[in-house]
């Protein structure tokens, strides 16, 4: 059984580093076969943490995230306060809440310092929501943030700051669902006083914004249209972003858009990249498992296991957009998380909030200091590392302990307890990350004298952001680390394991 173990091991650590070193690639096609010759940027795998700009003219009426659609689904929560506070859809719209959306506060470069500080290593801005609002300076449409709203270049601002700061800039798109999202707009009310009165997304001369109206009841339920026309339209969006603004990264709110037509996106993509950089350096990451051509990205989850291809998990610190009153994650569960989705060979992209104005909140800067004080300490064992021969132990690594996620990943709020620990590895050292305060001795079973996972003597036990000289036993069935005197600030403690040569 140990033979069969060490081997299988083996197996999964040749895997994990088959991407190590960069191969010359050949000219992309649109095809699954040539997509496959994908090999993972070092860049990528070595952030780990990026922060996310979830933000556009959908944040103004403070109502979270689908504001532009279910302000036409009548009797919905966003709908009522949109009466409420504006009036009828059919008399006051969505294209009239985009010059609301100023952005008088913003500070591209004031936010990047605070997010290079916190420790993220690359960056991602919005491109367009599924409102089919462009925050680039767009030829297609007059619909976007240099024309209306701020009169600024979102992207291209964003993009600025991140280089400023030596971080990875990538832009997310979610256009391929906006076809059908926003066909709402081209309704009426069924009752009251405005029954009957069209909303304004029936009306033409808005048609660049809503789209046409899909008469196809069948293809409306889908969250990607079947419509021809619009995947060339959504082909034509993304590949302005591309040719104007070359990012490092592109996100898509949707599995791989459009089959050949998202192809063809992603080959431009990489072959834009290549021959800009001299070597591939992009990263697509699409809601759908890679098979070696992209990153995998899952949305408010996370994989339940080791992966052999890196990917992402994407989430907010709090709603999508700003919602009045809304509960933030912590630093802790922020840290937490990051740890199990980088034990499993992935990276964690997080949205921070930002109110419609584009600054933040008091208690969202709170929550980004305390973060960069953590990462400070423990970063040593997330950044650049890999994963270890086994992601971690403890009660949270049985599935049935965590719920299922958005997208079928499991759930990325944690519940973890003090016996639980997350495994990584960098230049020979094992870290072993304490998912929660220890009542007493930490205790970790995988590290145990006559533990198949070990082949080499343990040398030295090390706190991460500590000097204080940890007293520690290793028994035949675990490692056990004296409780230290002083505990860090934080429920996530890193240790460095390193071993005798």
């Amino acid at each position: 059984m140990k033979k069969l173990l060490s081997v299988s091991l083996a197996l999964l650590s040749f895997m994990l580093n088959a991407n190590a070193q960069q191969k010359p690639v050949k000219q992309f096609q649109a095809t699954d076969e040539s997509l496959k010759q994908y090999q993972y940027p070092a860049w990528f795998r070595d952030a780990k943490f990026g922060i996310w700009a979830h933000w556009g003219p959908q944040a103004v009426p403070r109502q979270g995230d689908w504001y532009a659609k279910n302000m036409y689904v009548e009797g919905s929560r966003q709908n009522t306060y949109h009466v409420e506070h504006y009036g009828a859809p059919s008399k006051f719209g969505y294209k009239d809440i985009i010059p609301l959306w100023t952005a008088e506060r913003w500070d591209a470069d004031k936010l990047m310092a605070l997010y290079k500080k916190a420790g993220a290593k690359y960056f991602v801005t919005m491109g367009s929501h599924h409102d089919n609002f462009f925050l680039w300076n767009s030829k297609i449409h007059k619909w976007n943030s240099v024309n209306m709203g701020p009169h600024k270049d979102v992207v291209g601002l964003w993009q600025k700051a991140s280089k400023k700061y030596g971080m990875r800039f990538g832009v997310s798109e979610h256009l391929a669902a906006s076809f059908n999202w926003f066909q709402p707009s081209h309704g009426a009310d069924k009752k009251g006083p405005n029954a009957g009165v069209p909303y304004d997304g029936r009306d033409p001369k808005y048609a660049e914004l809503y789209h046409q109206a899909n008469p196809d009841s069948t293809d409306m339920k889908k969250w990607i249209t079947d419509n021809a026309g619009w995947k060339k339209e959504w082909l034509s969006d993304v590949s302005e972003l591309i040719d104007n603004y070359h990012p490092d990264l592109i996100y898509s709110d949707s599995p791989l858009p459009f089959g050949d037509v998202g192809r063809a996106m992603v080959a431009h993509f990489y072959n834009d990249n290549v021959a800009r950089n001299g070597k591939l350096e992009a990263v697509y990451t699409p809601k759908e498992p890679s098979e070696g051509k992209w990153a995998q990205d899952v949305e408010r989850g996370v994989l339940d296991s080791i992966s052999v291809y890196p990917w992402q998990t994407d989430t907010s610190i709090g709603d999508w957009y700003y919602r009045t009153g809304q509960k933030y994650k912590t630093a802790d569960e922020i840290a937490q998380l990051l740890l199990d989705v980088v034990s499993k060979n992935g990276n964690l992209l997080i949205n921070v909030v930002q109110t419609p104005e584009g600054d933040l909140e008091p208690d969202v800067l709170a929550i980004l200091d305390k973060i960069a004080t953590w990462t400070a300490a423990n970063g040593e064992g997330i950044y650049a590392s890999r994963p270890w021969k086994i992601y971690g132990e403890g009660p949270s690594t049985i599935k049935a302990n965590q719920r299922k996620g958005q997208f079928g990943g499991l759930s990325d709020s944690g519940g973890y307890g003090s016996a639980d620990f997350r495994f990584t590895t960098k230049n020979g050292n094992l870290y072993a990350y304490n998912m929660n305060v220890p009542d007493g001795d930490i205790k970790i079973n995988s590290l145990g004298k006559k533990s198949a996972l070990l082949n080499k003597k343990i040398a030295a036990v090390v706190m991460l952001g500590s000097k204080e000289k940890l007293k520690w036993t290793q028994t035949d069935d675990a490692l056990i680390i004296n409780k230290p005197a002083n505990m860090p600030q934080g429920l996530v403690t890193g240790y460095k394991i390193e071993f005798k040569k």
